[in-house]
């Protein structure tokens, strides 16, 4: 039984925000199959309730590292559709100044650490930004995400050891979609439960249904929570799906499309809570809603590419060695 009540409005939020998530990433894909968008996605297409449930449970200020499927983190951030955008479409207005891409959008000012091309790379960058927030007394939280796949890097063991030792503010979420790239987790792991490590690193160690809204929000308030009070990390599995492939060329002849829609009718979070929703009478301005997120999408295309390629002298700058 959930200890926790949530107010209409904050349902629709979550609603809303899911759907949001949803329409930039089915907007990228297309962008990306018209030529406009360069190199590849990583679809966040059916992990909305894992990103809204967790970032809902943060303060501004908090940091979030984040994948290379990391679109919708972004969004639930607070990050701009179209300074996003921009940023796919390589332009001068994006985050990066274009010249990250989709792998890389970072708001620092969101709290957003971004992420880059090496798996497992943000369990590093969170702690560091956890310990910051230690040494500083700031009272921040560091959340990091990461699907399973890099759950046998080795930083992630690093780094479980080391919070666990310091007592570190950090969250550490695995988005658990069944799949590292192309192949089943059953086949990378003799683990059955990422979770079950934590008990390892003598920390909590909590699994949830990751299509369920409400689970995903009270298990991070419960984790932030904790860490902001300085009990140290708290590591959360959340058992999700993807309706993609690893990226945008992948073929996925790992599983039919048939599997595929089948998945979708069984697990997608948003009409899970959506039919919730309605039969509470709650979505009464449903298509308003959506009208006004298309709009939204929209505008951050136009934004996008409206704004110019970044001059040649970028080449250099922002450089670091």
């Amino acid at each position: 039984m959930s200890r926790i009540t949530w107010t209409p409005e904050q349902l629709r939020g979550f609603w809303r925000d899911m759907h949001r998530i949803r329409a930039f990433e089915r907007a990228a894909i297309y962008q990306s199959s018209l030529g406009k968008i360069y190199g590849a996605l990583h679809s966040y297409e059916g992990q909305e309730s894992c990103a809204i449930g967790v970032c809902n449970a943060l303060q501004r200020g908090d940091y979030v590292a984040s994948t290379h499927r990391g679109h919708g983190h972004c969004v639930a951030v607070g990050a701009r559709m179209d300074r996003m955008m921009a940023e796919l479409f390589g332009r001068i207005d994006g985050y990066c100044k274009g010249k990250g891409g989709s792998l890389h959008i970072a708001d620092v000012g969101a709290g957003m650490l971004g992420a880059n091309g090496i798996v497992g790379a943000g369990y590093a960058i969170a702690a560091g930004a956890a310990l910051t927030a230690k040494v500083s007394g700031s009272g921040r939280v560091s959340v990091v995400f990461f699907g399973d796949g890099a759950v046998t890097r080795g930083t992630f063991h690093e780094v479980m050891n080391m919070a666990a030792l310091w007592k570190l503010p950090l969250v550490l979420v695995c988005e658990n979609n069944g799949l590292a790239q192309y192949v089943p987790t059953a086949e990378t792991m003799v683990f059955e439960n990422v979770s079950s490590l934590a008990q390892g690193y003598k920390m909590p160690g909590v699994a949830v249904d990751g299509n369920d809204i409400r689970a995903v929000h009270e298990a991070a308030l419960v984790a932030v929570e904790r860490a902001r009070q300085g009990q140290g990390p708290t590591l959360l599995e959340l058992h999700t799906q993807r309706y993609h492939g690893h990226s945008s060329g992948d073929p996925q002849v790992y599983r039919s499309k048939a599997e595929v829609e089948a998945l979708r009718l069984a697990t997608d979070p948003i009409v899970r809570l959506e039919n919730e929703l309605l039969a509470a009478g709650l979505l009464a301005d449903r298509e308003a809603l959506l009208a006004q997120i298309d709009a939204e999408v929209a505008q951050a295309v136009a934004f996008a590419e409206a704004s110019a390629y970044p001059a040649d002298e970028e080449l250099s700058t922002d450089v670091y060695a």
